[in-house]
């Protein structure tokens, strides 16, 4: 366990800005790093400190750097966008990892990302296939939004506050009307974020989206672990996009068997130990 306490912070300046990524342990400089992406309303510790508590999970990656990367503007003590400010698009924040890996002279990763996150690691991939031994993408939505989204989406700008946006999209329709301590506790740390700006631009962005137009000839060359929740806001959008990657080296699976999946999935990759 001490390797994964081992903790430092960077900023890594890129061709759109500036990045903050943390990096955990020392690893094993011949496996790939672990690199996670956090989705919107989160940021790389709070969206991933859970599952990264396991004691299964830190007995997996303890043997890998563990690089946590924030979307620009997202991380703790982050400083406040003026009005007018121009947010990179979800293209331009997936060009801003090259430089991390080049940075830290990482030659390949295992991308792990949650929503947001999971589009930004799916387009860096595709883009970037060498760079890429295995994605784990958790909700991850391929698509562009259709245009009934976007008119569902404008009718709720009107009528819904940021966070309670931002809260449809990280729980599901019975998850929201339960109101559960969890949904009050994000609704709590979203109103109360001091880069609240910052987290509505990188909403927007991830709003105007592209589609990623991933076809079976046209996908990820590495092994993929899709993750979605039962009633999931993106249940569907995970659905399709496994159906549209190749079967053999794709896997389809509930976030409660996440940890142990995790396992398989790096020892099918020859990490064993």
């Amino acid at each position: 366990r001490p390797e994964y306490c081992w903790i430092k912070e960077h900023r890594v300046e890129t061709p759109h800005g500036v990045l903050h990524v943390t990096v955990h342990g020392a690893g094993n400089a011949r496996r790939p790093a672990i690199l996670t992406f956090h989705d919107v309303g989160m940021d790389s510790k709070s969206c991933f400190s859970t599952l990264f508590k396991f004691e299964e999970m830190q007995e997996i990656v303890k043997n890998f750097t563990v690089v946590r990367v924030d979307a620009p503007g997202q991380e703790d003590g982050a400083a406040i966008y003026p009005a007018g400010y121009q947010y990179a698009s979800m293209d331009q924040v997936s060009e801003m990892l090259p430089a991390v890996l080049q940075y830290f002279n990482f030659r390949t990763i295992i991308g792990v990302g949650v929503g947001a996150g999971a589009y930004i690691l799916s387009k860096f991939t595709l883009s970037n296939p060498d760079a890429v031994e295995g994605l784990v993408l958790i909700n991850v939505d391929t698509n562009a939004r259709g245009w009934m989204d976007w008119a569902a989406q404008k009718l709720s700008n009107l009528t819904s506050s940021l966070p309670d946006q931002i809260l449809s999209h990280l729980f599901s329709q019975e998850e929201m009307s339960a109101n559960t301590e969890l949904i009050q506790t994000h609704r709590e740390r979203i109103s109360k974020a001091p880069n609240l700006i910052n987290i509505e631009l990188f909403w927007k962005s991830y709003q105007g989206r592209r589609d990623l137009n991933i076809e079976r000839n046209n996908t990820f060359k590495c092994p993929v672990m899709l993750v979605v929740g039962d009633q999931a806001p993106y249940e569907e959008a995970a659905v399709e996009c496994n159906s549209k990657l190749d079967p053999t080296t794709t896997s389809f699976l509930k976030p409660s068997k996440l940890t142990e999946a995790f396992k398989y999935f790096i020892q099918g990759m020859g990490y064993s130990k």
